[in-house]
């Protein structure tokens, strides 16, 4: 049976853990074949980001031409943009309508820290996304208000979804507490899900992993509520999978495949 498709348009991590490299795994995983557009070329690894290498705007445009001219793309998702002008090639394919079940990560800083993404390029996708899953320091950064706990999570996301997004997710992995508490909000209703939280400290490419998980499950044809918590499930399960590997010095990868399990 021949696989659906999904596209992922991101940067390049050469430590492998986030953007493209992520994304195409996580497509692997949940039984997807994943093709990629490439926004940016970094210099990193599991200590942090050097060097960020931004691609011309009509190289961009001239992958995702390449990609949707052959394949029939179920499901898209953005990571990394780099700048307004990448933004602006990828906003005028969704509103063109090429860019089915569009999920927008809105990578705007590594986990590391590193600065990856100005919130200018992100509001351009926000208004064709069916789903926006920024963690709260983006959430904060795109709304202009502090989020910080689960009720600013909250507001934060019903924020969102009034302006464009059908559906929103603040993930709130970088909130303290026993549990790991995501907000999902679209079609009039707003549901918090829940987790227990994995102690690690690998939690490199989570917010990768995690919108790259929905648009595969998008793709096949789950309804978003449904392919939220499929994908919150399976981040749980690579996480714990992960906490007690020893691939680098820093914050480590996933594991997406399920290895330790």
């Amino acid at each position: 049976m021949t696989p659906r498709t999904t596209l992922t348009i991101a940067g390049s991590d050469s430590g492998g853990g986030a953007g493209i490299q992520a994304d195409l795994k996580v497509f692997a995983a949940l039984g997807a074949y994943g093709t990629s557009v490439l926004t940016a070329v970094t210099a990193q690894n599991t200590r942090g980001v050097d060097a960020v290498l931004p691609l011309p705007p009509r190289t961009v445009g001239e992958q995702l031409d390449s990609v949707l001219v052959d394949f029939t793309v179920g499901a898209v998702k953005t990571g990394m943009l780099g700048t307004p002008a990448v933004a602006d090639v990828v906003a005028q394919a969704a509103r063109d309508g090429r860019l089915p079940q569009l999920v927008v990560d809105p990578v705007l800083v590594a986990t590391s820290g590193h600065r990856l993404g100005v919130v200018g390029a992100v509001e351009r996708l926000l208004p064709y996304a069916r789903v926006a899953t920024p963690n709260c320091a983006e959430a904060a950064a795109i709304t202009g208000r502090g989020v910080d706990d689960v009720p600013a999570m909250v507001v934060a996301a019903e924020a969102l979804a009034a302006g464009g997004p059908e559906y929103v997710v603040v993930t709130g992995g970088d909130v303290g507490g026993d549990e790991a508490v995501d907000v999902l909000c679209g079609g009039g209703v707003t549901t918090l899900l829940r987790a227990p939280r994995v102690d690690t400290r690998h939690t490199h490419g989570t917010g990768c992993s995690f919108s790259a998980a929905i648009a595969v499950r998008l793709a096949l044809g789950d309804p978003v509520p449904a392919a939220v918590q499929v994908a919150k499930e399976y981040v749980f399960r690579a996480l714990t999978g992960g906490r007690n590997w020893e691939l680098g010095a820093g914050r480590g990868p996933l594991d997406h495949f399920g290895w330790s399990a």
